[in-house]
């Protein structure tokens, strides 16, 4: 028998149920952990989602997404928004570039992506008023305010829902891990929530949690425990009609399909790549994380969550930039590059985000503290504009001057990019309906 989804054995079901609640949905573990019963195990999970409203889903300019994700809130003013005019005790000490682009500059730690800016379109003036850091993360992660009665889906879990797996992967994947709760699937099905690597495409002995068969496990073996499966799974499926059991059965044939396909296995392989692509992306965390992603959407994922770094600086921010920007500069410079020269950037969409921004002065401990009014974010790739800036900041990075970005119309704008209508309703647990996006508006300025 497989071992146990999370912790140790308990034989409970309602403990079971709520294990695997709190596990991604593709742990392919599990498959071989068949002889529980089913029935009432999942029932606490039961939950009806359906849409009614907008128009269906169907793939956009945007087959894929890559988000890249800056925990702790990255400092606008030291990366894609420095004011060179403003007084030191506001400009800061980290220097700036010119950039490919004539007019604008980066922090002077973006060598690389000086060179691609022709490329990239820089949003100058993302706002929102959240200032803690799990406020501003379920935000960028939403488009919603948090709400203490609801749990919204992330726009992961949202392509997700509405698109489904291809080529056997996962359609949402967190790499390493899921890097908040509001990256998950909110009120939709636990069958929406991404698969999370467990382990960091960087290390030297990295493998994906759980994607090999058991040794014990043989591929004949591995049939038959699928055949006992689907007749436990039709002899529940005809008592009952729940959200847990369907999520379930969800989970299972996605794993099966991984599991059993070489060529979805192979996605994950980053040993495959290169020695010399895999250079030039960075043998860091930040580059390797960007060529699995940059691999992962390649063979059929829809939208790769990653994480690199710690951007909560309030102390010490020129140190803390210059041990931090570089990989990011070198991965995401040679992602936007390798994209490019593979013909996949015109389908394939790229975010940097952060939970907000820092503070316009610097503090007494030369660090930043945090900022939402005013921050930046970097969109590229599957139908946004090229070598452009969109909006901006007054003269000290306190507030937008003009064309602010709302995360309503940030989210609106990349549902709309994916295919996905953000007008369409969603049903909520308690059947009320929701919209994908509420008060957004497609940013069509941003556009190509």
């Amino acid at each position: 028998m497989s071992s146990v989804p999370t912790g140790t054995w308990n034989s409970d079901p309602a403990h079971f149920a709520k294990a695997f609640s709190r596990r991604n949905f593709l742990h392919v573990g599990a498959v071989g952990f068949l002889g529980l019963s089913l029935d009432g195990l999942l029932r606490r999970e039961a939950r009806a989602v359906d849409s009614i409203g907008g128009r269906p889903s169907k793939e956009g300019k945007a087959k894929s997404l890559i988000h890249i994700f800056l925990p702790g809130g990255m400092a606008h003013q030291d990366t894609f928004d420095p004011k060179p005019l403003a007084s030191v005790d506001y400009r800061g000490e980290v220097g700036w570039i010119n950039t490919k682009v004539e007019g604008v500059q980066l922090g002077e730690y973006f060598k690389q992506t000086a060179g691609i800016t022709d490329k990239i379109t820089i949003c100058r003036a993302m706002t929102h008023g959240e200032a803690a850091h799990e406020r501003g993360t379920h935000n960028m992660f939403t488009g919603y305010r948090p709400n203490p009665s609801l749990v919204f889906p992330s726009i992961g879990s949202i392509v997700s829902h509405e698109f489904g797996p291809r080529n056997n992967l996962p359609p949402y994947v967190c790499i390493p891990s899921m890097p908040s709760n509001f990256a998950g699937s909110g009120y939709l099905s636990s069958a929406y929530s991404p698969f999370s690597l467990g382990s960091d495409p960087a290390a030297g002995n990295f493998t994906v949690q759980d994607l090999n068969l058991p040794g014990d496990v043989d591929a004949k073996r591995f049939t038959s425990r699928r055949s006992m499966l689907d007749a436990v799974n039709n002899h529940f499926a005809s008592k009952e009609k729940a959200d847990g059991l369907e999520a379930m059965d969800t989970f299972y044939q996605r794993a099966y399909g991984l599991i059993s396909s070489q060529k979805a296995r192979e996605a994950f392989n980053i040993n495959a790549e290169p020695a010399a692509i895999r250079d030039e992306y960075g043998r860091n965390e930040a580059g390797q994380r960007m060529l699995l992603a940059r691999r992962l959407v390649g063979a059929g994922v829809r939208l790769v969550t990653l994480t690199y770094g710690g951007w909560d600086m309030h102390g010490g921010i020129k140190g803390a930039m210059a041990g931090q920007v570089p990989a990011l500069d070198q991965g995401f410079a040679t992602l936007i590059r390798d994209l490019d020269r593979s013909g996949m950037l015109d389908s394939t969409m790229v975010m940097i985000s952060s939970e907000f921004g820092r503070t316009p002065k610097i503090n007494g401990t030369a660090g930043r503290d945090h900022w939402p009014k005013v921050f930046s974010i970097v969109l590229a790739g599957g139908g946004i504009k090229k070598g452009f800036v969109y909006g901006k900041s007054d003269p000290t990075a306190s507030e937008p001057d003009d064309d602010a970005l709302s995360v309503e119309d940030m989210a609106m704008t990349v549902y709309n990019q994916l295919g996905i209508d953000g007008d369409k309703r969603l049903m909520s647990p308690g059947n009320r309906p929701i919209d994908i996006v509420r008060d957004g508006k497609v940013v069509k300025e941003l556009l190509s």
